[in-house]
């Protein structure tokens, strides 16, 4: 246990150290760097729907909601006469996000597949259309000139961390019960799983994430407006997370990675950029229903001899 940790602790540490060197040396420039921005908050968007649509077996559409909430709230205590300091808006942003998951959970949660997607996918249009009529939040033209608080290292440790709860929730006995509601919801009640309790507190952690990575994309990008967070943005997310694999954290991180540079090639093009999203989950649907990871985990034992680890 130990060894692998050890091991995975250092493969972090070349991961960051090894782009560190390539920014100082001007291989990766502002676009690249940009990009690799958008990569890692696709990566915490992703793993954090995964916990609640792949792992916990619920189909949430709303999770641009929970973000867009993260994001102001970063942008309006940023902005005050005393601004709040940048790392603890992100905190705040996650709380306010995971109070309002915790609202919604409770009753909509009760709802199971089609009617679940569509009262979530309600909560985010809800909430993208209450912020566009509040005047105090820019309205539809959102807020400007929102001051950068993070940088490249402050991003890297927030999805490693992000990356790092999530698994760990996966392999406690919270995770195990959410398996076994994913699997059979009925079953699994029927041996004593609380499921309105486990459902609802993935739903809580997933709004966390999801505001935590809207406060560090305003504090990033200095803009937001209200059309950033709507039904495409969820669409966005949840297109990572099924090719992926419904269930596989490696599985987002990579559909995070390629989907990003895909966007990223495209980016003059975004009626074709649609279209390949909407092609890619067809080809999906198709020929891989599961995804490209479908429920395992890429694991370092593969490729570096660890002890006490099985392959996957």
């Amino acid at each position: 246990m130990k060894k692998r940790l050890l091991v995975y602790s250092a493969f972090i540490i070349v991961l960051y150290l090894t782009i560190t060197l390539l920014m100082k040396i001007g291989i990766i420039d502002d676009y690249i760097k940009l990009n690799l921005f958008l990569i890692m908050l696709n990566i915490i968007l992703a793993v954090s729907l995964n916990l609640i649509n792949g792992i916990t077996g619920q189909f949430s559409l709303g999770h641009a909601g929970f973000m867009a909430i993260g994001a102001y709230t970063t942008a309006v205590l940023t902005t005050l006469e005393k601004p709040v300091p940048f790392y603890l808006t992100v905190l705040i942003g996650g709380l306010f996000a995971m109070i309002c998951g915790l609202i919604i959970g409770l009753p909509v949660l009760r709802l199971r597949g089609d009617y679940l997607a569509i009262a979530t996918l309600g909560f985010g249009e809800i909430i993208r259309v209450i912020i566009q009529n509040i005047d105090y939040l820019g309205g539809a033209s959102g807020i400007s000139d929102i001051p950068q608080g993070i940088d490249w290292t402050g991003y890297f440790v927030i999805t490693v961390l992000s990356v790092v709860v999530i698994l760990n929730i996966i392999n406690s006995s919270f995770g195990r019960a959410m398996i076994a509601i994913r699997e059979d919801e009925i079953a699994a009640e029927a041996m004593g799983i609380n499921t309105t309790l486990y459902k609802v507190l993935a739903f809580m952690i997933g709004a966390f994430f999801a505001g935590v990575a809207g406060s560090i994309y305003s504090g990033s990008f200095g803009f937001i407006q209200p059309d950033m967070f709507n039904f495409f943005k969820s669409i966005d997310i949840l297109v990572i997370v099924v090719l992926g694999g419904l269930g596989s954290i490696s599985g987002s991180i990579i559909s995070a990675i390629v989907l990003t540079i895909i966007s990223a090639l495209l980016q003059d093009y975004p009626a074709v950029r649609m279209v390949l999203y909407s092609l890619i989950l067809i080809i999906i649907m198709l020929f891989r229903p599961q995804g490209l990871m479908g429920t395992k985990e890429i694991r370092l034992s593969k490729f570096i001899p660890i002890g006490g680890e099985k392959n996957a």
